[in-house]
């Protein structure tokens, strides 16, 4: 059990008349007058100074500290000192074994939130903070969507110190905070002639990516990762095992989005496409690391390369080759809807009309949860109005059928 500590008095037994008798100690009228003394729960003494006529504050902070002991809530007030910045380098240490993921969040975090959180400590984050950080990011015009994105990244962060036992409570969880949140996009698939113009307007090398994306659901660092190897050609599937991404300012191999690797269906048509852009133009053998820089080399025969057998990232394949097809066929490039992504949006909505299920269409594609690929695509599910109509149509409809007087056939 604790105690609380008179710095500034202490009491004497008198040698003739063996009574305590409270006298001033050196140290009196100098510094806090109160010190509570107490174990934490590792048995080491910690301490806690308090200024004169504060004595309430101290008897109540170490029935407090007691308390919190017994039920297991005991926080180091050290602990929570830290600043933001150097627990968060530490959280993001954990966060993932993709170097590429890392740095995705490592930019969120020193674009969006160390310029607000960098130097203050983690104790003092309270709600009315991160509303403030919430109002910041709307009046820096960042969207709904990416908020919620950065919202969640710092209760994230906020999270991991409680259950570190730094700080008491996640301020992100209070109440009064609304969390961000985007409203809900509905995907529009390409029509079959924007796909063919844009094939059309694509030069002859890149022109493999339109089969690939929109017959194969590849996301961009698939297609640009692809390899005619990777084509099982009897049982007629792709196996989807690696990308091409950036990582730093490197270009490396790694393995597709959260690791997932999946095999997909490939239909004649499309392999035809691959076997025609082997032809015209033979792989090109790239070494490159794999995962991060210094990752181990890995080679493939690219499907995919520059007219000096190079590579690009997406970002540069983006800009010299997709975006300027769009002008020469004579479209209009469209923000979030005509990125390389529409690709797949194309091939869901295909395998949607013949009948694929959403669970399969959710395996083609390397989603890990089919719900979040049902909630993306609903609407293109075909409407099952006319299968319901043609089902009752069998007990309802006049026909040869003897009819009853409650409307229903007989036999």
């Amino acid at each position: 059990m604790g105690h609380v500590q008179d710095r500034w008095f202490k009491r004497v037994r008198d040698p003739e008349t063996g009574e305590l008798t409270r006298v001033r100690t050196e140290l009196h009228g100098k510094g806090d007058r109160y010190r509570v003394r107490y174990l934490d729960p590792d048995g080491v003494e910690r301490s806690r100074s308090f200024p004169d006529r504060q004595k309430k504050a101290a008897d109540e902070f170490l029935i407090a500290v007691e308390s919190d002991k017994r039920e297991g809530r005991y926080i180091n007030a050290r602990a929570g000192k830290v600043t933001f910045r150097e627990y968060a380098e530490s959280w993001l240490k954990g966060q993932s074994d993709d170097a590429a993921t890392r740095q995705t969040i490592g930019s969120r975090l020193r674009s969006q939130l160390y310029p607000f959180f960098e130097r203050r400590a983690l104790s003092s984050i309270t709600p009315a903070m991160v509303r403030e950080w919430l109002d910041w990011l709307l009046g820096k015009g960042l969207g709904a969507s990416y908020r919620s994105v950065l919202f969640e990244l710092l209760s994230s962060i906020l999270g991991a110190a409680v259950e570190e036992k730094r700080i008491h409570e996640n301020p992100c969880r209070a109440k009064s905070i609304k969390k961000p949140k985007g409203a809900p996009r509905k995907v529009v698939p390409w029509s079959a002639s924007r796909l063919r113009a844009m094939q059309l307007a694509l030069p002859l090398r890149s022109r493999i990516v339109i089969p690939l994306g929109a017959g194969c659901g590849l996301r961009q660092g698939e297609i640009l990762g692809f390899s005619a190897d990777d084509v099982d050609r009897d049982a007629m599937v792709v196996n989807v095992v690696r990308q091409l991404r950036v990582v730093g300012r490197t270009l490396v191999f790694a393995p597709p989005k959260r690791g997932k690797t999946r095999t997909v269906p490939i239909s004649e048509s499309v392999l035809g496409s691959i076997d025609g852009h082997v032809r015209e133009f033979p792989p090109v053998a790239v070494t490159l690391p794999w995962a991060e820089p210094q990752g181990r080399p890995v080679t493939v025969w690219l499907l995919l390369s520059t007219d000096d057998g190079g590579v690009r990232s997406g970002d540069l394949f983006n800009k010299v080759v997709w975006k300027p097809a769009f002008a020469r066929a004579g479209l209009t490039y469209v923000n979030r809807e005509d990125g390389m992504h529409a690709l797949r949006h194309f091939f869901a909505s295909a395998l949607l009309a013949q009948g694929v299920s959403v669970k399969e269409l959710a395996e083609y594609l390397g989603h890990t949860d089919p719900g979040f690929t049902l909630r993306t695509y609903t609407h293109l599910v075909p409407s099952s109005h006319q299968r319901a109509r043609a089902a009752v149509d069998k007990v309802f409809r006049p026909g040869r059928r003897r009819r009853t007087s409650d409307g229903l056939g007989t036999a």
